[in-house]
């Protein structure tokens, strides 16, 4: 299912901005950058649920917070992408 992530990391301290770095390398890792603090994954709810424990695990809740939206299987007909730094399908075939 495609699940995108999206994140607010408050970052006026030190600390701050090393969870948000923390949080991006993470997220790097499951799917692709679609914005500065927004991902596509492609990925099973069992995965699913590990992203969101470890990001659960990074962020402090008192001032920083994660989305998740389940978009399903059937995404490509609720996704429009308009303007630059069109995406890749992460599903079809990747040629090196």
């Amino acid at each position: 299912m495609l699940v995108l992530i999206t994140y607010d990391v408050n970052t006026e301290t030190d600390a701050g901005k090393r969870r948000l770095r923390h949080v991006a390398k993470q997220c790097v890792n499951y799917g692709q950058r679609v914005q500065n603090s927004v991902f596509e994954c492609n990925m099973d709810a069992a995965k699913c649920r590990e992203v969101k424990a470890i990001l659960e695990g990074i962020i402090d809740k008192d001032v920083d917070s994660l989305r998740f939206y389940y978009l399903g299987n059937n995404y490509k007909n609720k996704v429009e992408h308009v303007g630059a730094k069109p995406g890749f399908d992460v599903m079809g075939t990747l040629i090196l």
